[in-house]
This record gives structure tokens, C-alpha cells and sequence, in this order.
């Protein structure tokens, strides 16, 4: 248990945050993410922030996702971006099969009768292009078909889904907590 006396919330410019520039020439985690027509500015507002906390290396806007600018995005991502790479990209399913095509491991974050629990996924070699769904359809089956793996995160109460911003958040920080734990990540080159 902490102690009282010493226990203090830490100030913003104690928790050493890289600035936007700093932050861009950082390096990043061999992690891309796809974000399969999402309809609320807010869910990618919020993983553009997830992303930037985690150092993916970019952020896909897949078909009719919004894109910044736009406030609602800016109200979620706080500034997130204009650090995070991100592009829209109008056909998804062009972009799996071209990075499919190098070497790219593709990872859908969807339930189905293939999927896998999230902590027991072998996950395959990075680098990783997660896939998350549209907020009421998912992932679009197409580009299910093209994953290499689809994780689910198990769920113990009655909704059958979690929101797609906390469930893309979860996702990459399984992701990175591996990735952390790996000798790939333990020369000074690496975040």
C-alpha cells in the first residue's frame, strides 16, 4: 500500500512526454493498424490517441472512416493526429493483400468460430496490421478471409462486444506487452 504522506498524482511535465517532433522521429513498434469503416469520429479520435500511446507506426482510415480534421476527432485523439502517422486508405482490401504481399502478418480483432482468445494467440511474427470493425458489423468478412489470424477478447458479462476504440486499445497493448517482452526489442534501437 502506498503511503499517504509520499503518494501524489505527477504533473504533466514530470511524466516526460516526447514533444510532436520528438515523437515523429521516435521509434516505432512494428504495429500498423486498420480501421474497417468505423462510423464515430470519436472511436478513431480515441484509437489515433491508443496509437500514439502504444508508437504504432500508422493508423489506416479504411473505407468511409472519418479523417481528420474534424473536432469531434480532435475532442478524442487530443492532438494524437498530428503525431500519429495516418492515411486514409479508400480499399481496404487492397491494402491487406499488398501487405500481406510483404511479409506482413494481418490480425482481425473480430469474434468467429475461427478466433482466438486474445492472451492465447500465438500472434505469428511481426510486423503486425491489426484489423479493427465497423461499431455494429465488425470486420468485414473479406478481409477476414485474408487474415491470418483472428483474436477475440473474451467476455464474461452480457453485452457481446466491447466498444471498438477500448477493443482496439486492449489489442495493441497485448501487442506491445509482448513485444516488450521479446529479445527484438532489447537492443537501444528499439521504444
Amino acid at each position: 500500500m502506498p503511503q499517504e504522506d509520499r503518494l501524489y498524482k505527477l504533473r504533466p511535465e514530470e511524466l516526460g512526454r516526447l514533444s510532436v517532433a520528438d515523437y515523429q522521429r521516435a521509434p516505432k513498434f512494428p504495429i500498423r493498424l486498420l480501421l474497417d469503416n468505423l462510423r464515430s469520429r470519436y472511436n478513431v479520435g480515441s484509437l489515433l490517441r491508443t496509437a500514439d500511446a502504444f508508437r504504432v507506426e500508422r493508423v489506416y482510415l479504411g473505407g468511409t472512416t472519418p479523417t481528420p480534421p474534424h473536432p469531434e476527432i480532435h475532442r478524442s485523439a487530443l492532438g494524437a493526429e498530428e503525431s500519429v502517422s495516418w492515411e486514409p486508405c479508400y480499399d481496404p482490401l487492397v491494402l491487406v493483400e499488398r501487405m500481406r504481399g510483404e511479409g506482413w502478418t494481418v490480425v482481425a480483432l473480430e469474434h468467429t468460430n475461427l478466433s482466438v482468445k486474445l492472451w492465447e494467440s500465438s500472434w505469428g511474427s511481426p510486423p503486425w496490421l491489426v484489423i479493427v470493425g465497423n461499431e455494429l458489423t465488425g470486420v468485414q468478412d473479406d478481409l477476414l478471409r485474408r487474415s491470418h489470424l483472428i483474436v477475440e477478447i473474451p467476455q464474461f458479462g452480457t453485452k457481446h462486444s466491447l466498444n471498438v476504440a477500448v477493443a482496439g486499445g486492449i489489442c495493441l497493448y497485448e501487442m506491445v506487452r509482448r513485444l516488450k517482452g521479446a529479445e527484438f526489442f532489447h537492443s537501444e534501437a528499439g521504444p
